[in-house]
């Protein structure tokens, strides 16, 4: 097996070119094996193995530099330095992560776990590198999907204008981009990649450079050809934003990819290559239906279906009823930033096409275009992970609150999400979200709460509303309260909102057992706070401790515990959360229980403070 004996770069180097598709194949097969195991990035690494092959023959990446755009296709990248036995513990609590991570290896230039962002980080690599007298190159990786964000076109348009010399390589598996076609446009693509083309071009621009007669008539032919380009063909939106375009390529050609990196390093400026690829290459399932294993859980496989039986989700669940309720409705508008299977508006979109609204990668717009429709006269829900909102905060501020539009925030994958780590947990909007004015925000914790919230925050509500929930399951709790005393207690008060609820009512049972009654306060809605019943709990037990899966900054706990202390109250506060910092990947439970979130830490926390107090 070739795979096994590739322990550097050196040994990549040695193989001839029937020996690397044989490694192309071992690598799709053992990227087959294990994510089946661990879950995780499937389609789009099968997709890229070709490419990566290439990279890592050309670049040294341990001192090149390459960033990837949203780092869920770095695992061949992994694989081809030096991780390949630690791979069975990907995305696994204490391995590997799932995303690029400069502190597993000196090879991970930069986190990357949002997209859009790679060639404004290359740029300042590269600039950098200028300022400082390196020699390194550097390498921005993007699918065609990271265009779609606005922030790369701010990176490609300063880029462009640098003249810094870097790379950008789209990898293409779906989109068409460039717009030349037909013979001409196809007789030139081959012309540029020619090796005899390039070396006289820098040979022509090394002897013009020479004085500044030779600079003037560079500049004039320069002039003169690209006229007549743009006058035969056209050009590219690339090479109008000031990048010389290579391609379109064959992404899975090792050879010709290899070519054409070396010719982007010999012109020393900004050239971005176009390579063609096909997302699940090699995996039959995945070529079929690539959506379905850009993210995955574990599969058979065999037969590329998941392990177990899937149940019913919060995404699935809030999809469903938005779209009940918009077939009623003809105000009712979905908006979601390439999430529609992720946030559950697949349904939605075969109920209600003409109203559905796809924005791909820009979050931003999303909340614009929602505070659009709601300026006149629609009822807009926006579904977005939590994490990915957070690029739309000045939206949400700017554009949605200071009008208090009636614009709906479906906040998915609220809370820990696992797996995916520190780049994709919810944990920041409790804090964000409640900075904003007039922003309600409910927490619904059972699915049927979360169909009660929705229709609530359309019909009943005014001015912005969001509507934030986890990525998982339903847990035990399966009732619906609004903000109340969901168990009675006289020794101490346990608030908290969210599915957490399942703990803490778990962790008061084994309370009860130590001869400590805790009293269960429910939040339904955290934004704006009602403190009557929190008070009036204080004044009777005199401990109030809040539980939240979110993080320390800017925690709802601060703002109960200020206001109880307004109050003249005596009562022992204590709180806890995800702390103040970034959580890493693992499983949700294994998360929780490393914050003392889970029922046996809640109980243990609350005896050690009650019991010692008393």
């Amino acid at each position: 097996m070739i795979l096994e004996t590739i322990q550097s770069r050196q040994d990549l180097l040695s193989l001839n070119p029937m020996q690397l598709e044989i490694l192309s194949q071992e690598i799709r097969q053992f990227l087959i094996d294990h994510v089946s195991r661990t879950g995780g990035h499937l389609a789009s690494n099968l997709g890229i193995v070709e490419i990566m092959l290439a990279i890592h023959r050309i670049f040294d990446t341990g001192k090149d530099r390459l960033v990837f755009d949203v780092g869920h296709q770095c695992y061949v990248h992994k694989l081809l330095t030096g991780r390949m036995e630690q791979f069975d513990t990907l995305r696994q609590f204490g391995g590997l992560a799932g995303f690029p991570k400069p502190a597993e290896s000196r090879h991970d230039a930069f986190v990357a776990g949002h997209a859009s962002n790679s060639v404004s980080v290359a740029l300042g690599m590269a600039r950098a590198r200028t300022l400082s007298g390196g020699k390194y190159q550097v390498i921005a990786l993007l699918g065609d999907g990271a265009l779609t964000g606005g922030l790369a076109y701010e990176g490609l348009n300063n880029a462009g204008a640098s003249r810094e010399p870097m790379i950008v390589i789209l990898n293409d598996n779906g989109m068409s981009i460039t717009p030349n076609v037909g013979g001409v446009s196809r007789y030139l693509a081959k012309v540029r990649l020619r090796p005899g083309y390039i070396g006289f071009k820098l040979w022509y621009r090394d002897v013009t450079s020479r004085s500044a007669a030779g600079r003037h008539l560079y500049r004039f032919t320069h002039a003169v050809k690209s006229w007549l380009k743009r006058f035969l063909v056209g050009t590219t939106m690339f090479e109008n934003l000031g990048f010389t375009y290579l391609g379109p390529v064959d992404g899975h050609s090792v050879d010709k990819i290899e070519s054409v990196l070396k010719t982007a390093v010999a012109l020393r400026e900004p050239v971005l290559i176009h390579l063609i690829t096909k997302k699940g290459k090699g995996y039959l399932p995945a070529e079929k239906t690539p959506e379905n294993y850009h993210g995955i859980g574990r599969f058979d496989p065999e037969s590329g279906k998941p392990d177990g039986v899937a149940s019913p989700s919060f995404s699935d669940v809030f999809g469903e009823k938005l779209a009940a309720l918009a077939k009623a409705d003809p105000k009712i508008c979905a908006v979601t930033a390439a999430m529609s299977h992720g946030t559950g508006l697949h349904s939605f979109a075969a109920a209600c096409p003409e109203r559905f609204f796809d924005v791909g990668i820009a979050e931003g717009h999303a909340v614009c275009m929602a505070a659009g429709l709601a300026k006149q006269g629609m009822t807009p829900v926006a579904a977005i992970y939590s994490t990915f909102l957070q690029r739309a905060f000045d939206m949400m501020m700017q554009d949605v609150a200071i009008s208090q539009l009636h614009v709906i925030l479906a906040v998915d994958r609220a809370g820990l999400v696992g797996e995916d780590g520190e780049t994709h947990h919810g944990m920041f909007d409790v804090g964000y979200l409640r900075q904003i004015p007039g922003m309600k925000i409910f927490c619904p914790a059972s699915f049927l709460e979360l169909q009660e919230d929705l229709q609530t925050a359309i019909y009943s509500c005014a001015g912005p509303v969001a509507i934030r929930y986890p990525r998982g399951r339903e847990g035990a709790y399966r009732t619906s309260a609004a903000t109340s005393v969901i168990r009675a207690g006289n020794d101490c008060t346990l608030v908290c909102y969210g599915t957490l609820v399942n703990a803490v009512l778990r962790a008061a049972e084994d309370l009860h057992a130590y001869g400590i009654s805790a009293e269960i306060i429910k939040l339904r809605s955290i934004a704006p706070l009602k403190m009557e019943l929190i008070a009036q709990s204080a004044q009777k037990t005199g401990y109030v401790f809040v539980f939240e899966e979110t993080s320390d900054r800017g925690c709802l706990a601060d703002e109960i515990f200020s206001s109880i202390a307004q109050q003249g109250s005596a009562a022992v506060c204590r709180k806890r959360n995800l702390g103040g910092g970034f959580v890493q990947h693992g499983s949700t439970a294994q998360l929780l229980a490393q914050a003392g979130l889970d029922a046996s830490s809640i109980t243990a926390f609350v005896r050690e403070v009650v019991q010692h107090e008393t």
